[in-house]
């Protein structure tokens, strides 16, 4: 089961790479700006489509929200105030 942390512009093509080899990976504007060689993402749900898209292009399994949350010990929006 794969995470949706490779900082840089060549983030999701080395995303990949950790994921196939059974590892976690994760995306985002917090780490890199770039969707693609010269065009910057427009947020971090266009990084996180373009890799889910990859993984399963791959055949690997990609973690739900809730189960990312459960993996990484998160409270979830439902439990914060904001």
């Amino acid at each position: 089961m794969a995470l949706i942390c490779s900082p840089n512009r060549k983030r999701i093509p080395l995303a990949s790479m950790p994921a196939s080899m059974g590892g976690n990976v994760r995306v985002g504007l917090e780490d890199s700006l770039w969707d693609g060689p010269g065009r910057l993402a427009t947020g971090n749900a266009q990084q996180v489509q373009r890799i889910v898209s990859i993984l399963r292009s791959l055949n690997l399994e990609v973690a739900t929200p809730d189960e990312t949350r459960d993996m990484l010990q998160l409270k979830g929006k439902h439990a914060v105030a904001f």
